[in-house]
């Protein structure tokens, strides 16, 4: 079949026009400052929301969802048609908003059911916190979506703030040149598979930003310092957006690779986030704090 065919094939078994969405929303940290206008006016206006506890609490902090005792038993709360992504006139009187809650335990469950709502013409919004394609829900979605034949259900993903990019704006400018993340979390990756990873990006000078820092962090610190000398920069960033609305608060550290395993103290959760510099990377101080910054690499002033 020539390209020409097949985009004419696929847009005659397009989606039912009775169908609605499914959006998978990242809303980064959580709290409104730090969520795109996007992600906002989505949860606003779909017809069910499937967030977790928290990120229901943080979704509730500037009126994205409703507060809890506008919620019936059901989780059924009644929204104004006032929403900026509604078409004006659009149901009239308002329109009932399904909020489900999510737990890690019922992903599988939770995917079929949004299935099932996009197929009766319901806009759902899946939430997942930072952003939902980096250690988030959106691969969940596409393999359940695979595992249950629902190629017939449009799904679209609303990037969000992640937490190597708020915890870098917290410390300043680490991640100016070339960077990767790594998470640590060995729930389906094997630990040799991860230790390859730590090496190879150790080896290659990128800055390396760990995630989920609350298993294994001093071990891969230790191999990251088999490849790298001890006085290289390490920033430690906890809860980076939440203020203190997060599970331990908002702070940040910086101390250095020989030290970093030593400051256990400071890596307080899955919020935790390690952001591991480069040889170019250095500490840069002015009046108000210290920053950490890597240089994009071969320029200076006069290149501007």
């Amino acid at each position: 079949m020539s390209g020409t065919d097949a985009a004419a094939s696929e847009a005659d078994s397009g989606t039912p026009e009775e169908y609605g969405t499914l959006y998978v929303v990242g809303i980064g940290p959580g709290l409104p400052d730090h969520m795109t206008a996007k992600a906002k006016a989505v949860i606003e206006s779909a017809d069910c929301v499937i967030a977790s506890d928290l990120y229901q609490t943080f979704l509730r902090e500037d009126g994205t969802l409703p507060p809890e005792e506008a919620v019936d038993e059901d989780g059924i709360a009644t929204r104004s048609n006032s929403t900026a992504s509604r078409a004006e006139g659009d149901r009239e009187g308002g329109f009932e908003q399904q909020i489900v809650r999510s737990t890690m335990g019922r992903q599988i469950e939770l995917a079929k059911e949004a299935f099932d709502r996009v197929r009766e013409g319901e806009d759902v919004a899946h939430v997942s916190g930072g952003d939902p394609s980096v250690y988030g829900k959106s691969d969940l979605i596409f393999l359940m979506a695979e595992e249950e034949d629902a190629d017939d259900i449009p799904v679209e993903i609303v990037p969000g703030l992640t937490a190597a990019l708020g915890g870098a704006a917290n410390v300043g400018a680490p991640l100016c040149n070339d960077f990767c993340t790594i998470s640590l979390s060995d729930k389906w990756r094997g630990w040799d598979e991860i230790e390859e990873k730590l090496r190879a990006a150790a080896i290659s000078d990128f800055v390396i930003v760990l995630y989920n820092c609350w298993r294994n962090y001093e071990k891969a610190v230790d191999i990251v310092r088999e490849e790298r000398t001890d006085d290289a920069y390490v920033a430690i960033v906890n809860d980076a957006g939440r203020e203190d609305a997060g599970r331990n608060g908002e702070d940040h550290f910086i101390t250095t690779l020989g030290e970093a395993a030593a400051h256990d103290e400071k890596v307080s959760g899955m919020g935790t986030s390690l952001i591991i510099g480069n040889h170019e990377t250095k500490i840069w101080e002015n009046d108000d704090r210290t920053y950490l910054v890597t240089p994009r690499g071969g320029r200076d002033v006069d290149n501007f």
